[in-house]
């Protein structure tokens, strides 16, 4: 009878262990899912005439001062809006200093380029337009070729029906921000599973999962559903760029920083890093497992993890299930 009663308690007890697991796995879902709707800022408001205009601006080579480079140029959907390529390149066909890194999902973000140079995407969308090393375009040339085109003036005036010169570059920053911020990667495995399709992700995906926010450590900077804190962080990568540094010169933790990724489709995104000094999303866990530069600056979070082959695999292919299959884009026409 006490052995009964024992072997009771015992079942009861794991019961409680397992229901008690089940809920901690459900609030952590939760931390992950995704927003209902994309935020526009009150000074410039969405609309679909501003985002058609942005759209077309978007895919306008006539914003560089060669004539073939447009945003579309380094941000492709086709590559995730990325440009495939371990560095950028810019005018005059040379090779930049960073990584091209992507307009998907920036609708949430505080500040943008690597190092968090912009405070807004208005900002953000004219500074590679400006950038000698880029687009090489003054904004004051700019704003003349804009004027020049006689096709933009009645989609200037539709997107910004109030004012009474909508053709301006400050308009063209809005337009450009405005369809940005709709870049926004749909639903992936993932998203299903956590709202309780059990066969949407694999065994190993779910294994990955759990490590992504135990024992890997990753979830303490890619966080919340785009996986991402929004901050800035030196991840120990062996080069000479101070990212944040640069614009924070006092701060030790911020010298060798740069902004945190977004997950989000991030296997179409290689070769990784700022410096796209990493291949594989494998070669990414290696470097936090215990192949990162130790210096002062180097972030909290970073720590060497023993992570076996298996768990490096489980990690991947838990990042292949934040995959979605995205909307086609069709490509405007462009005003003459």
């Amino acid at each position: 009878m006490i052995r009964l009663f024992l072997a009771a308690i015992i079942a009861a007890s794991f019961l409680l262990q397992a229901a008690n697991a089940l809920d901690d796995l459900s609030e952590l879902k939760e931390e992950y899912e995704r927003p209902t709707e994309i935020p526009y800022p009150d000074h410039n408001p969405y609309s679909e005439a501003k985002e058609d205009l942005g759209k077309t601006l978007y895919y306008d080579p006539r914003l560089s001062a060669s004539g073939t480079q447009s945003c579309a140029t380094c941000h492709n959907p086709s590559l995730s809006y990325g440009d495939g390529m371990a560095l950028g390149t810019g005018h005059g066909h040379k090779k930049l200093g960073r990584k091209s890194p992507t307009t998907l999902n920036l609708a949430w973000d505080e500040l943008f380029m690597w190092d968090g140079r912009k405070s807004s995407l208005e900002d953000q969308a004219t500074g590679p337009i400006e950038a000698a090393g880029e687009m090489n375009m003054s904004l004051e040339k700019l704003d003349k070729i804009i004027k020049s085109i006689k096709g933009y003036e009645a989609v200037f005036k539709k997107a910004f029906p109030k004012d009474a010169n909508p053709v301006s570059v400050d308009n063209l920053a809005k337009a450009i921000a405005t369809y940005e911020r709709g870049i926004v990667s749909s639903d992936a495995p993932f998203d299903k599973w956590i709202k309780g399709d059990e066969s949407a992700i694999s065994k190993e995906a779910k294994r990955g999962f759990m490590l992504f926010n135990g024992k890997a450590n990753c979830a303490s900077c890619h966080s919340e559903w785009n996986f991402s804190d929004g901050s800035f962080h030196d991840i120990g990568l062996p080069d000479n760029d101070i990212g944040r540094g640069k614009f924070m010169p006092n701060r030790k933790s911020m010298q060798h920083a740069f902004k945190t990724v977004g997950l989000r489709n991030i296997e179409l995104r290689s070769p990784y890093m700022h410096n796209g000094s990493l291949k594989t999303l494998e070669e990414v866990i290696e470097h936090y497992n215990n192949g990162f530069v130790k210096r002062d600056s180097l972030s909290d979070q970073i720590k060497t993890l023993n992570l076996t082959d298996q768990e490096t695999s489980d990690l991947v292919e838990f990042m292949k299930s934040l995959t979605s299959v995205d909307e086609g884009v069709v490509l405007p026409i462009l005003p003459q």
